[in-house]
Order: C-alpha cells, then sequence, then structure tokens
C-alpha cells in the first residue's frame, strides 16, 4: 500500500514548514532548519550568459530524463576513490559567482570544489529521485542556483518516530518567527514532504539537518519548462586542513579555483 505523504510548505522568512492549503494539517507547522534561499542572486543578463556558455559545451546524458556536465575529479564513491585525471578546474563564468558567494555570512568561507550543471526539461520527464548526497568526499553545504524556471526542491525523510507540529498562530507566518506555542498533534516523519520553492535565478543553501537528514528531490510535476540548476559542493573535514587527505584537498582546491575547466568526459 502507498504510504500517504502529508505536504508542508516551506516559509524562508520565518524557517517554518507549514500544512499546506485544504490538506489534513492545514494551519500547522515546526522548524525546518538548514535551508537558506537567496532570491535573485544573479542577473537576466547574467543567468543568460551563462546558459548560452553552458550550452556551447556538450552535454550528456544522464539518469530521470536529466542531462549534465560535470566540473570535478572522477569519484568512485562506494570504494572512496577519486582521480584527478582530466579535471581543470570550475568553468570560467563561475568565477564571479563564487566571489559573490562569499558576500554572505552564511558562504564567506565556501571553496566550492566542484560544479554539476543539470539540465531539466519537461520534453525529457527529467526529475530527481529524494536523495542525500555523498560525505565522504562532500561538505556540510550543498549550494546550488536555479536558472531559467522556478522548481521545488522537495524534502522528505524515512528516519523512524515523529514530528511535533504547533499550531501556526493567526497572522502567519509572521507571528512564527518570535515562535510559537507548545507542541499539539505529531506526524509520522515518513509520511512528510516539504515543498521548499526555488524561484528563477534563485540560490539555495542546504546545512545541517536539511542536508544530512532529509533527502531532497525534484518531482517531474515540478519541472514545467526548461530548468538548469548548477550546485556548487565544498570538501569535508577529512579533505581540510588537518584532515587524513589535506594535501590532496588543497590540490583539488587549487586546481578548482583556477577557474580553467571544461566539462569532464
Amino acid at each position: 500500500m502507498r504510504q500517504k505523504t502529508h505536504r508542508f510548505i516551506y516559509y524562508p522568512d520565518t524557517g517554518w514548514a507549514v500544512g499546506a492549503e485544504e490538506s489534513d494539517f492545514e494551519g500547522w507547522a515546526f522548524p525546518f532548519p538548514g535551508v537558506t534561499l537567496i532570491e535573485d542572486f544573479v542577473t537576466p543578463e547574467e543567468e543568460a550568459e551563462m546558459v548560452q556558455l553552458m550550452d556551447r559545451d556538450p552535454w550528456k546524458l544522464s539518469q530521470s530524463g536529466r542531462r549534465k556536465q560535470d566540473y570535478g575529479p572522477k569519484v568512485n564513491f562506494r570504494k572512496q576513490k577519486l582521480k584527478m585525471a582530466g579535471f581543470r578546474g570550475l568553468p570560467s563564468f563561475s568565477r564571479e559567482v563564487v566571489r559573490r558567494m562569499g558576500l554572505y555570512p552564511i558562504l564567506e568561507d565556501f571553496r566550492p570544489v566542484e560544479q554539476c550543471n543539470l539540465d531539466y526539461c519537461p520534453e525529457r520527464g527529467s526529475a530527481i529521485d529524494p536523495h542525500l548526497d555523498d560525505a565522504w568526499l562532500w561538505g556540510e553545504r550543498l549550494v546550488s542556483l536555479n536558472l531559467l524556471s522556478p522548481t521545488v526542491l522537495s524534502m522528505s525523510r524515512e528516519a523512524p518516530g515523529s514530528l511535533l507540529l504547533c499550531l501556526a498562530p493567526s497572522g502567519f507566518p509572521e507571528a512564527l518567527a518570535d515562535g510559537a506555542m507548545a507542541p499539539s498533534r505529531s506526524v509520522p516523519c515518513q509520511e512528510v514532504e516539504v515543498a521548499v520553492a526555488l524561484p528563477r535565478r534563485s540560490l539555495v543553501v542546504l546545512r545541517g539537518g536539511a542536508r544530512h537528514q532529509w533527502k531532497h528531490a525534484i518531482h517531474r510535476r515540478d519541472v514545467r519548462a526548461r530548468r538548469v540548476g548548477v550546485t556548487f559542493r565544498e570538501l569535508s573535514s577529512e579533505f581540510g586542513p588537518g584532515g587524513k587527505q589535506q594535501e590532496l584537498g588543497q590540490e583539488l582546491l587549487q586546481m578548482a579555483l583556477s577557474f580553467h575547466g571544461r566539462p569532464t568526459t
């Protein structure tokens, strides 16, 4: 029997997820930490130029109707091995994007070592299944730039147990910013899906629980026009200062931030 899904809507102004209208949990809410949304991160002109430059290079067919371009080392996550061969850094057009990220406190020390461009198109039935990104190589923050059309990032969790809900006070969402009333209802974690709306040209950062406990996905129904998602990843502590593989990590970072890259094949 198919598991019931209760849809909650994420409000970036408050950091709370609220039961969708006309649902069983309309008006009920819980804090959903670990998501930061920055709207209008790039201009329409920058967006057009970036996609035009991407389209000059070949796109490789990927799973679930997606196409992709990778700028990063070749990685075997199962065996925890990587190869530098063919990696020449992030693309030149990302230099300004990375610089701009550093202007925000949450990203001031973010140094991406990998960039993955994913091309979604409704005619190909493009989607991406719920998943957690690897944590052996990739670090605490996942950063994605949403280009060409809006979409929805759907967050779900397979953990046992329940989420405690608060009855959202009147005047939501402003009222929740100051805290909410004591929990008075619960819902099984596995039945919850949190919808994070991603406007066109917005940047989303996942960290903490949203990075390590909640899987993220993009459903076919939420791809209504061509969309390009650009995901940047940083290194885990194992590859950072004092880590077991800090020398390799330093080499990867120097290569990545040379901005001489072409998509790896």
